[in-house]
């Protein structure tokens, strides 16, 4: 088991079964109460509390600053050193040294540090898959009107329509991206998947070197209204101000206004069908040719 984690494969598993059953809600052949059958014709909005993300991370950095300022640095090293030696030579119990750094103020990413100088820092190797939501979705209309439009964009531009599904900020959850990143490619779509905790930065350069035609955003953490603007200014920075962005996720409906005088072409919340997310990409993208 052990080998089979260290090569992705459960995840990969978990991520399979994940997209047949989007397929299969998207399609109506599974029914979700109050998505995709029996929906409110209005539904109430609901009250959510918000959070300035940029004050949060000021108030942070301030934190760290005071923290530093007020430890005896000295310790403070000596700590993370016999961490890293711990690493290095195998001897010693890393979890009680992790401790013992911590109660002389070192921080997380202090510790976490001491021990990437020896070992790196885990990258998760990045897999998609195919043929699985088509194989469920194949008689469903819009499935077979995305598929049409993406052949059509394909004749048009002599290349498949291509797409960078970007994960930005501390949003580690990304099975949702996969799957929407699957029925984008058997919908006909040249699918790049960005790695998880990109900067704004680091995603618009990905898609611009990838000379993709539109990023799609993935936002499950709240920070959409920090980060999506953010790739925005550096995708014009870069003079790619043309490629699209697009976001998906838990958004709440009250930023839709906000995301979209911020530049965002289309905006996909939670039940949107895969497919039906794809059509209206492919439309956005034949309006601007």
């Amino acid at each position: 088991m052990a080998k089979a984690i260290e090569t992705g494969i459960p995840k990969m598993r978990i991520e399979e079964a994940a997209a047949r059953t989007q397929a299969r809600i998207d399609s109506g052949q599974q029914t979700i109460v109050g998505v995709n059958k029996y929906r409110l014709e209005k539904e109430a909005p609901i009250d959510i509390l918000e959070i300035d993300n940029t004050a949060v991370r000021l108030e942070q950095i301030e934190n760290l600053n005071r923290l530093k300022e007020g430890r005896n640095q000295a310790e403070v090293d000596k700590a993370l050193a016999a961490i890293t030696e711990c690493v290095k030579t195998g001897k010693g119990n890393l979890l009680e040294l992790a401790v013992e750094a911590a109660h002389v103020r070192a921080t997380l990413g202090e510790i976490s540090s001491a021990c990437e100088q020896i070992v790196g820092r885990y990258k998760a190797i990045i897999r998609t898959i195919s043929g699985v939501y088509s194989s469920e979705s194949k008689n469903d209309s819009d499935f077979k009107r995305a598929c049409e439009l993406a052949e059509k964009f394909a004749k048009k531009e002599g290349r498949q329509p291509r797409i960078m599904v970007a994960k930005m900020g501390q949003d580690g959850h990304d099975r949702g991206a996969k799957v929407v990143a699957t029925g984008y490619a058997d919908c006909g779509f040249d699918v790049d998947m960005g790695p998880l905790f990109q900067t704004p930065a680091e995603a618009a350069r990905e898609a611009v070197e990838n000379d993709v035609h539109v990023v799609g955003v993935s936002s499950l953490a709240a920070g959409h209204k920090t980060l999506v603007p953010q790739i925005i200014e550096e995708l014009k920075k870069l003079g790619r101000e043309d490629i699209v962005v697009i976001a998906g996720g838990v958004i709440p409906a009250q930023d839709y206004d906000f995301l979209y005088k911020a530049g965002v072409a289309a905006i996909f919340g939670p039940g949107t069908p895969v497919a039906k997310a794809a059509c209206q990409i492919l439309e956005i993208l034949m309006d601007e040719e």
